[in-house]
């Protein structure tokens, strides 16, 4: 019985974490360990599923060790984020202030990292918060990246 619990509650955490639609971009190592991956913080790039033309880049650390390697490994609260315009800007959805363009699982169940979108209508600007909650108690540890809205020439 707790066999089959734990295994259904992995195959949860896979489904979760599957659902990130980030993709790597880089690297670094940040300590060596001896069994399973290092510790290290990664790049990913998203871009806004609702707003065509703009990407985000976020950096965080991923715990490496057994525990990394399995997914059981509580990952922190730190992030950085950095979105800018890449192409004209289209809109391709309806668009709710304060929406969830992002989320990662940040531990087996309880933590994860989100990214939300608000926009200041007075300066046409696209505004994007990164910061990490759980269950209980969230992190005050956050990031903010802005994207004002610009003429895009293709040449």
């Amino acid at each position: 019985m707790k066999t089959t619990i734990f295994v259904t509650t992995l195959l949860c955490c896979a489904i979760i974490v599957s659902t990130s639609h980030a993709e790597e971009v880089g690297s670094v190592d940040t300590k060596f360990k001896m069994l399973g991956p290092d510790h290290k913080i990664v790049i990913e790039a998203f871009d806004d599923p609702k707003i065509e033309g703009i990407t985000c880049y976020l950096s965080r650390s991923k715990k490496g060790g057994l525990k990394g390697m399995v997914g059981l490994a509580e990952e922190t609260s730190d992030a950085s984020l950095a979105c800018r315009q890449v192409g004209p800007i289209r809109l391709v959805g309806e668009l709710k202030e304060g929406e969830r363009v992002f989320s990662e699982s940040r531990s087996l169940i309880f933590k994860s990292l989100q990214v939300v979108r608000f926009f200041d209508k007075k300066r046409q600007t696209y505004i994007y918060l990164a910061y990490s909650d759980r269950v209980i108690e969230g992190s005050p540890q956050n990031a903010i990246s802005t994207v004002p809205i610009q003429s895009w020439s293709s040449r």
